[in-house]
């Protein structure tokens, strides 16, 4: 499948017209449902080909990092293709079992990507990398799937990481 048909299929199953507020309490005339695109196997396919091509040398970090809820699928499927480890990091912790916020093995001297499925103001993934930086652990980058364009990648960049993106709501809205 090439990008552009990978494109073509996420708008089809994912973009939705009407009146919605996005995560960062922003009013909207069109939503991304990441979920009706993240759980469809022949679109997670092709899409962890394309996102790994986003990737830096795999010598240059050790583990992959997923906010939850919506990137952790992304980064199962990436992990597999790139043969490395994934973390997730919580939205809070609970109040039971380990009480961590960051779940699966790494080290604090670990290098991660954290890998995101929409960037819209950057807020889901500047938390990750807060949470993960008070461990010890070093960004090395910031993967998204979708860049809506208002403003996440100006804030990524301003707080000193290197952030990507398949596409951007420009190309999603023009296929």
């Amino acid at each position: 499948m090439t990008q552009t048909e990978l494109l073509q299929r996420i708008k089809e199953v994912a973009y939705l017209e009407g009146d919605f507020t996005t995560r960062a309490g922003k009013k909207t005339a069109y939503y991304i449902d990441k979920y009706f695109f993240e759980t469809l196997p022949t679109i997670l396919e092709p899409l962890s080909s394309a996102l790994a091509t986003l990737f830096p040398s795999s010598d240059t970090y050790d583990r992959i990092a997923a906010p939850e809820l919506g990137a952790v699928s992304l980064a199962a499927v990436v992990s597999i293709k790139v043969n490395k480890p994934f973390v997730i990091v919580k939205k809070e912790s609970k109040g039971y079992g380990t009480k961590r916020m960051i779940e699966g093995r790494y080290a604090a001297t670990d290098r991660m990507v954290i890998l995101e499925d929409i960037l819209t103001t950057g807020g889901a993934a500047l938390r990750a990398c807060d949470i993960l930086t008070q461990e010890g652990i070093r960004i090395v980058s910031v993967v998204g799937v979708l860049n809506r364009e208002e403003g996440a990648f100006e804030n990524i960049t301003t707080r000193g990481y290197p952030v990507s993106a398949l596409f951007t709501s420009t190309q999603l809205r023009a296929c």
